[in-house]
Parts: structure tokens; sequence; C-alpha cells
């Protein structure tokens, strides 16, 4: 399957908001990377910052590697490259040994040292892991068309664990209001990124 079959297929909606050159994306969102579309979209939205994402429908588990996530595929996907020069992307992930740690790779390394640096001051109980030496191979984000790294400036692409998304155990019986605590301290990091980025 390819970026363009699963933009065909029932209730996967697309959405690009154009706004500053720093951009937030999502293309793994919905059911398959549980709040990674919510936790970049609201981002984007507080920062003044352009966003593109990809929700999937319940029970719809086709994950489309990022490097054939192309613009070529989707006019709102070319559109949101062709507007931003820089990037975060947001993923998620779980694997042992690694569920408090975000994960930061991608192409542009100072800003990944930038957004570690307000990772660390928002979520003190969590492990920022912005050297690329640190990152799981397979999670490093350094393929050429990956959409990290086809803006001018690259980005940087963001692993999260279930924790901090709020959908792990440890907030089964979180009522709100709102996102989890953690959740919403990740989101406020990554508005300073984004609104204090000067390069």
């Amino acid at each position: 399957m390819n970026l363009s079959d699963l933009l065909a297929y029932d209730n996967v909606s697309e959405e690009c908001e154009l706004r500053s050159p720093f951009g937030f994306m999502a293309f793994h969102g919905g059911d398959l990377e549980e709040m990674t579309d919510i936790i970049a979209s609201r981002a984007a939205e507080r920062a003044g910052a352009s966003y593109y994402g990809i929700q999937l429908p319940d029970n719809l588990e086709w994950h489309i590697p990022s490097h054939k996530v192309t613009a070529d595929q989707s006019p709102q996907l070319a559109s949101f490259l062709s507007h931003v020069n820089i990037v975060v992307t947001v993923h998620g992930f779980g694997r042992a040994g690694f569920f408090t740690s975000l994960l930061l790779g991608g192409r542009n390394r100072q800003l990944a040292t930038h957004l570690g640096s307000s990772l660390r001051e928002h979520l003190p109980a969590y492990t920022i892991i912005d050297d690329i030496d640190g990152i799981p191979s397979n999670l490093r984000g350094l393929h050429q068309d990956n959409p990290v790294n086809v803006v001018e400036h690259a980005g940087v692409q963001l692993e999260l664990p279930p924790r901090v998304r709020g959908s792990s155990p440890l907030w089964w019986d979180w009522e709100g209001p709102g996102l989890t605590p953690h959740t919403e301290r990740l989101i406020d990091a990554l508005v300073h990124c984004a609104t204090t980025w000067r390069h």
C-alpha cells in the first residue's frame, strides 16, 4: 500500500493548515499512533505554526513507512511541504526499555538540541534522547525521503512513548478535563520550541 491508496480508504481524513514556515506533522494519527495528530495539531495552532496530519479510523492500522509518505501522492501534503522550511514530525512508539524516553531523530540536529532543552524543562520525569547515536537505528528518521528531511532546513522526528501521549495504563482512571497533565506539558514544550526558534 502507498499513501494515495490509504487516502482513498473510507474514513481516512487528511488535514492541512498553512500558517508560519515552522511546521508540525502527524501522518500516522488516529487509531494508529494514538494522540499524535491531536498533539501536533494543538501545538501548531497555539504556536501559529503550520500543520499536516492524517487520521486513521478505529481498527485501521495500515502503517506506511515514513519515507513512502511523499508529496507526489497528495496535493495537500505537497502544499504543506512547499510552504514550510522546517518541521517537527510527531510519531508514537512503544519499546521495552524506552517507556519513559522521548527520541529526537531527523537531520536537523540543531533543532533537536533546541527541542530537547524545551522537553527537559517541561517533562523532567522523562529521558530526552537527542543524541542520534542513542536512538535505535530504525527510529532515527534519517532517510532522505522521510518528510522530516525534505523541506529546506529539514527537522526533527519526535518519537513519543504511550505514557506521555496519555494512552498507557498509568492513566486508566484519568477523567479530565482535557488531556493528561503529561500530554499538556508536552504540547507546552512543543509550542515553546516553535515560538523561540530563531534560525
